[in-house]
């Protein structure tokens, strides 16, 4: 795996969009310069994050999200798996 995360990136799983192993080393967004920890999806090429609106769910338990645009920067939180175990 890169050091760059994926341009889109989806926590849902039933998404195209869902990665499951750029989400458990953990990915880290930040929106118009502001660090961000409700992020649901976002699109770095299109600019935009969907992100959650309080803890209103949809008829099927999703959360409620909005979409927003403006410069996106995502990042990972942790290192590779495979750097941390060169270290030890």
């Amino acid at each position: 795996m890169s050091d760059t995360p994926p341009d889109r990136l989806s926590t849902d799983p039933r998404s195209d969009f869902y990665d499951a192993d750029a989400l458990a080393r953990g990915v880290g967004i930040k929106f118009k310069g502001a660090e961000k920890t409700n992020i649901e999806e976002y699109c770095v090429s299109e600019g935009w994050v969907k992100m959650a609106v309080g803890t209103s769910r949809d008829r099927k338990g999703n959360p409620m999200t909005m979409k927003l645009s403006g410069p996106v920067e995502p990042y990972f939180k942790d290192a590779p798996a495979e750097d941390v175990e060169q270290a030890e």
